[in-house]
């Protein structure tokens, strides 16, 4: 009995070391994740002339202090290289207005065709089904 306990403490920290397989991410793992992260949508808005404040608008998940040190990263790094800002360009107006309404699917867009949502909707009113699926008759 006392040479499985023996084992079983000498085992145990193997065992546990293998937590790391399982996907179980330990909290220093996850705030390191999420800084980089911040960093990243900090230098990205830089690069493409986003203000500050714009950034943290459209990113209000993101760490604040993160996106900002990422921000201003890449601002000195583009000051000390001379390198200019790429902004991003405009959306067209149509998309831009598409993006309130639901999205439809890109061969039936430019097709000219319904959706399929709109056209399995259409369907089962034709049918007068009304959204329900028609069991098979037994012969």
């Amino acid at each position: 009995m006392r040479r499985i306990a023996i084992v079983l403490a000498a085992a145990l920290p193997a065992l546990l070391a293998g937590c790391d397989l399982l996907g179980i991410e330990g909290a220093g793992a996850v705030a390191a994740k999420r800084e980089a992260e911040g960093k990243a949508i900090g230098g990205a808005c830089r690069h493409a002339a986003r203000s500050i404040e714009q950034c943290y608008a459209s990113n209000k998940k993101a760490d604040k202090a993160a996106v900002f040190a990422g921000w201003r990263e890449m601002n000195d790094y583009m000051r000390e290289n001379k390198i200019e800002a790429m902004p991003a360009p405009d959306p067209p107006p149509a998309a831009a207005a598409a993006d309130g309404e639901a999205e439809e699917e890109p061969s039936a867009a430019v097709a000219g065709k319904k959706p399929l949502a709109k056209a399995a909707a259409g369907e089962a009113a034709k049918s007068g089904a009304g959204g329900k699926t028609a069991a098979a008759k037994p012969n």
